[in-house]
């Protein structure tokens, strides 16, 4: 795969988000505008160790979710070969492991190697790895050997060149795809991201190996519209651009015809937040940072006060496509639900009568019902009474029940607005399976007749004559009848 690996890199633009930009709805919108390959935010292993993957069919997403319901990491089809997984780690069997259970929903893994926040280094992670080579190649060898998709690693450069040409020889080693080079030194914890980048160390670097150098840094000197990727590209002679907060300020510097209006980004990357069920405090966030120096308007003093997805959207004057969206995201998950609850009827139902009836009580004399008659043969036969389960289908809030006679199951498959009718319906489809009376008036004649056949033996020969109210019921209302 080296060769496909090192095609894949070459000549493209990647967008790398920093820390808590890196969701799904900024990608797509990244990828709208041009670039090639996107990078999900720094994602710690021990974090994605507690994650199970989800396929989410409302938003038709594949989540990795943690135990506590957070969505970690969020991806669709339409990324899936673009989308590189950027970890933090400091153990190889871990980062194998994570690297295992995300590789079939990415295009590759990266390991970042450059990031100097505390708590990345603080475990031994980012910036912390630089000081130990001999990690920094157990992580990408076991990386390299253990997965099918390609392995990278982003790094900053060293104070000294020749250890930095020294450390990218040492990873170039490893079989890894490509190797990013942020140009300038490894910042403390306190420190703003404004160090000069080093395009010519970053240019040695690209001449001293023969893999893929992405070029990443120069988001704040050197780019600031599509044509100054070509030039950082061409000053640092990489293979490709990446771009972190540049891309965050403005995703549309992708385009090739020239940035967008701020406004229709915004909307843009809204629509694709609420789309996404995206979380509202990562919306805000990314918001602040395209509107940066208008976060003092009157309308940058809204969004920061924003406590909801809804409230971001009415910040923008887009509430109705934010209740159009909810609608739509509503009528998808009972359409999910009812598509699971027949699968689940299925499964879970191999074994259940079934027929389509329906209990109409006009059908049957006052004060008659199946369920009476189902009951008193039970009776007759000395069985346990009969159980009814109930459930309620959320989507139309409709009941059906299964009846549960002599270990058997029984039901209607029809579902009904009334509990009671539903449990009807399957009483009667129990008589009706056993060749039993059910109570209707149609039977009533019928009935009579065998009453009086049947009275010194009891109801079907067997039981106690005095004990058969149903068919009293039934005699009573047909004398009734006859008097009228």
């Amino acid at each position: 795969r080296q060769s496909a690996s090192n095609l894949y890199y070459r000549n493209k633009t990647i967008l790398a988000p920093m820390v808590r930009v890196g969701t799904l709805p900024m990608r797509l919108l990244a990828l709208d505008y041009g670039a090639d390959i996107v990078y999900c935010e720094e994602l710690i292993d021990l974090k994605m160790l507690q994650c199970r993957r989800v396929i989410n069919d409302v938003l038709e997403t594949v989540d990795y979710v943690a135990p506590d319901g957070r969505i970690i990491f969020r991806t669709c089809s339409r990324e899936r070969d673009r989308v590189i997984f950027q970890m933090g780690t400091a153990d190889p069997e871990r980062a194998l492991t994570v690297a295992q259970l995300v590789e079939n929903d990415v295009a590759g893994i990266d390991v970042n190697m450059g990031c100097p926040k505390e708590y990345s280094t603080k475990g031994g992670m980012g910036a912390a790895l630089l000081s130990n080579p001999d990690k920094i190649e157990s992580i990408l060898s076991i990386l390299v050997k253990g997965i099918r998709r390609p392995v990278t690693c982003k790094i900053r450069i060293l104070p000294n060149l020749e250890d930095t040409l020294a450390l990218v020889k040492r990873i170039e080693n490893t079989g890894v795809a490509a190797i990013a080079v942020h140009g300038s030194l490894p910042r403390k914890k306190d420190e703003r991201p404004q160090h000069p980048v080093h395009c010519d160390v970053v240019k040695a670097i690209s001449e001293a190996v023969s893999i893929p150098v992405i070029a990443n840094g120069g988001s704040h000197d050197h780019i600031k519209e599509f044509p100054d990727i070509d030039s950082f590209q061409q000053a640092t002679n990489a293979a490709s651009v990446m771009l972190a907060r540049a891309a965050m300020w403005n995703p549309s510097i992708f385009r090739k015809e020239g940035l967008q209006p701020l406004e229709t980004v915004i909307r843009k990357y809204i629509k694709y937040a609420v789309k996404y069920d995206n979380n509202h405090t990562n919306t805000k966030y990314c918001l602040c940072q395209m509107l940066r120096e208008q976060l003092e308007t009157p309308r940058g003093k809204k969004l920061h006060a924003a406590q909801s997805t809804q409230e971001i959207c009415e910040v923008f004057e887009m509430e109705e496509f934010y209740k159009e969206t909810m609608a739509m995201l509503d009528k998808r998950k009972a359409e999910v639900e009812a598509r699971k609850q027949e699968v689940d009827d299925l499964s879970e139902e191999a074994d259940v009568i079934k027929m389509a009836v329906r209990f109409d009580k006009r059908n049957y004399p006052p004060q008659v019902t199946p369920k009476m008659y189902l009951l008193e043969w039970c009776r007759k036969q000395n069985l346990p009474q009969p159980v009814y389960e109930t459930v309620q289908r959320p989507q139309d809030r409709s009941f059906s029940s299964t009846v549960i006679v002599a270990e058997k199951k029984y039901k209607s498959t029809f579902w009904e607005k009334s509990k009671k009718l539903t449990e009807q319906a399957a009483a009667i489809t129990c008589l009706r399976t056993l060749g039993l009376p059910e109570g209707k008036l149609s039977e009533e004649k019928s009935l009579i007749h065998k009453r009086k056949r049947d009275d010194k033996e009891g109801w079907n020969g067997t039981g106690d004559p005095d004990d058969l109210s149903v068919e009293a019921v039934h005699k009573k209302h047909s004398i009734a009848q006859k008097n009228n």
